[in-house]
């Protein structure tokens, strides 16, 4: 099969947007091989019969698929090196987009930090990253996990150092609206933080539209991709950049257990993805959907007063509501 490497390449431009808006952090060769083979493994049981993480990854595997189109025609008519050959293309993508944001938003997370027209004290170097994190009072603020005090002395001394270590599913404060955390009510305000929603316009709808009402502009990757609503592996990518942009951590990597991001991503997905959470969570996706797309039909669910289609509507509902009388 010949296919280039080049950024250009279609599923190199699908591996891209697919990472930001669906999974990020996988190893897509051995995501296309094992989703083959348990299609013929599902020919005679349900995934439901399979562990968590597996119905997740195979969940991954359906969505990318069907994003696709030709795509499953192509991996299970072509050859096993043409499987991770495709795989290879797909995660250069993924990968490349991930390298990208995380360059862009090392400096651009800085005039996030204080309202508009206050400085940083003290200043933030834009290319060295290591007097972040816990190491400097505003970032330290935005990263200390919910439930800690990062007022108090002895907790950011012992975040500071290390002794308290900070695992991927403690949430930092950034998540939350206004940065603040109710322990009573730990729904109020989750992933409703500002700096998200700058974050968030950064990376899907242009840096240059961080300061502006929102819109896609044509350059921007939603407009691109055709993007009209905000996803959960959008708001969850977006979330683990950020994440990464406060820290003091130098390299994205996976398998970082400071930054501990693979499981901080995960935890974040599962909590949009959990069933038991769905009312609180269709809630927030719509939200958010109105906050970057507001002109997006799914964002839009009142009607307009005295238009055509609230009439055409009220007109509509009036008729059956006599066929269900005549009909009793």
């Amino acid at each position: 099969m010949a296919l280039g490497w080049t950024s250009s390449n279609p599923l190199v431009l699908h591996g891209r947007h697919f990472g930001r808006t669906v999974f990020a952090l996988c190893n897509y060769p051995a995501l296309l091989t094992a989703g083959i083979l348990r299609l013929e493994e599902l020919q005679d049981s349900s995934i439901e019969n399979y562990p968590a993480d597996v119905r997740r990854e195979h969940r991954v595997f359906m969505d990318l698929i069907d994003s696709y189109p030709g795509l499953l025609d192509r991996l299970t008519m072509g050859e096993d090196e043409d499987v991770i050959h495709v795989g290879e293309l797909l995660g250069k993508g993924a990968s490349g987009a991930r390298g990208d944001d995380t360059k862009t938003l090392k400096s651009a997370v800085l005039e996030w930090l204080v309202p508009r027209g206050q400085v940083v004290i003290p200043p933030l170097s834009r290319n060295i990253k290591s007097d972040r994190g816990f190491n400097h009072e505003v970032t330290g603020a935005l990263l200390c996990p919910a439930g800690l005090d990062w007022s108090d002395v002895a907790t950011k001394l012992a975040l500071k150092s290390g002794e308290t270590a900070v695992r991927g599913d403690q949430w930092p404060m950034f998540l939350y609206a206004g940065y603040e955390y109710d322990p009573e009510d730990p729904w109020r305000g989750l992933l409703r933080g500002e700096i998200l929603v700058f974050g968030f316009k950064h990376v899907f709808t242009s840096p240059s539209s961080v300061d502006k009402e929102p819109k896609a502009t044509r350059s921007g990757n939603a407009y691109l991709h055709g993007m009209k609503s905000v996803t959960k592996g959008s708001l969850a990518y977006v979330a683990t950049q950020v994440r990464f942009a406060l820290s003091s951590s130098s390299v994205f990597s996976r398998t970082d257990t400071v930054t501990d991001s693979e499981n901080f991503y995960h935890s974040i997905l599962d909590i949009l993805e959990d069933p038991d959470e769905s009312e609180e969570v269709v809630d927030l996706m719509m939200w958010w959907t109105r906050r970057i797309f507001p002109n997006s039909s799914s964002s839009q669910r009142d009607i307009s007063k005295n238009s055509a289609l609230s009439k055409i509507r009220e007109k509509r509902a009036a008729l059956q509501a006599r066929a269900n009388i005549n009909t009793t």
